[in-house]
């Protein structure tokens, strides 16, 4: 009995394998992670972002003003997805998120070019992503050397400069470029998904997993009671943990708080709710605290990759940003970056707001269906 024996090891080898195999969903997320990863990873993240949206307001609509817009568009960075009518379209488009970049091409700028009178070309951008910002203004500092190389021959390009115009920067709400202006406002939804639906769906689960599930089952308590019960205590746990990532954010690393403060929380109150009414839901899939934790690890994944917390939302493919949009992490950045960095209020973020009120309203329905199907 002492003795290594084959036998008995393939015996408990075998009781392994009947184990992972009556796991299922262990056995699917072994398989789909790692598929997920790849392709995330290979198609849809892009640390050199490309084809950007971009909004442009043209007051020159002379050759070389065109001339000016098709090498910028034609740089590969910014694609126009807009064409503003006046200042303050370029400025909403830009405020709301829509673009990433706005370009300004002025009524006296082939006049300019021509007299050599440093003619400019002026490019907003969004600095709350430090990273999309400084590609696009790198690719910018060189574009005049070769803008117009077709345009200004001639007698026209007789004695011009070498330089015949020039882009201008101005990196909107974070003017130096600092990426803790862009990761703290992020982190705080990464770090609220992470605890609060582990939290609730570990917690849920582990009533049943001890049967003190049944006490419930055995009074007249309704699914709805039951959710806002469990729940109410972990609500307390996504606010404290906002107000302190927030007070440390702005005492540690200087992230101001410049919009709607009524926005904000309520735009916190509505994903605190979503994250917990999905750990609900997980709760009601899952058999075991492993498999909760694993289904949430599965949901994390995509929550960090393609919301725009890592990466340029605006960089990634089409397909990715569908999937993106479907991901309350997404709007939730979206508004926190934009009531505490651009100063927005209620009427530029209510589509956010919406995303997030339409989440909680599903993904509720779906954990008291599943809830009810789960007691019978």
């Amino acid at each position: 009995m002492n003795g290594f024996s084959p036998t008995r090891a393939f015996a408990v080898l075998a009781k392994e394998f009947t184990e992972l195999r009556r796991d299922r969903l262990s056995l699917a997320l072994i398989v789909v992670l790692p598929i997920i990863q790849l392709l995330l990873f290979g198609y849809a993240i892009n640390t050199e972002p490309r084809h950007l949206p971009t909004a442009a307001l043209v007051q020159d609509h002379g050759p070389l003003a065109r001339s000016a817009l098709s090498a910028l568009v034609n740089s590969g960075y910014l694609d126009v997805v807009e064409t503003a009518r006046s200042p303050a379209e370029l400025e909403e488009a830009l405020e709301s998120g829509r673009v990433q970049f706005a370009v300004t091409i002025p009524a006296d700028f082939s006049r300019r070019v021509i007299r050599r009178d440093n003619a400019q070309v002026l490019l907003d951008a969004d600095a709350t992503d430090p990273m999309a910002a400084s590609g696009v203004a790198a690719a910018a500092a060189v574009l005049p050397l070769y803008a117009m190389s077709r345009e200004l021959t001639g007698a026209v390009g007789a004695g011009a400069p070498a330089i015949p115009f020039e882009v201008v920067v101005h990196r909107r709400y974070n003017p130096e470029g600092e990426s803790a202006l862009n990761i703290v406002p992020g982190l705080l939804g990464v770090i609220l998904t992470m605890t609060l639906v582990m939290l609730t769906a570990m917690a849920v689960t582990r009533e049943f997993e001890r049967g003190t599930m049944e006490g419930l089952l055995a009074t007249p308590v309704l699914p709805i009671e039951v959710m806002a019960g469990k729940l109410g205590p972990y609500v307390m746990v996504g606010l404290v943990q906002t107000a302190v990532i927030v007070t440390l954010g702005r005492l540690l690393f200087g992230v101001p708080m410049n919009g709607s403060w009524w926005a904000f929380l309520l735009g916190v109150l509505l994903f605190v709710l979503g994250s917990l009414a999905l750990g609900f839901l997980i709760s009601t899939v899952v058999r075991s605290q492993l498999q909760s934790m694993q289904l949430t690890i599965f949901y994390f994944l995509p929550s960090v990759l393609i919301s725009g917390f890592m990466f340029p939302y605006g960089g990634m493919p089409e397909w990715a940003q569908r999937i993106g949009s479907l991901i309350p992490v997404t709007h939730f950045i979206r508004l926190v970056r934009g009531t505490l960095l651009k100063g927005l209020g209620f009427a530029e973020m209510w589509p956010s707001l919406a995303a997030l009120g339409g989440f909680l309203l599903v993904v509720t329905t779906l954990a008291m269906l599943r809830y009810r199907t789960t007691l019978d």
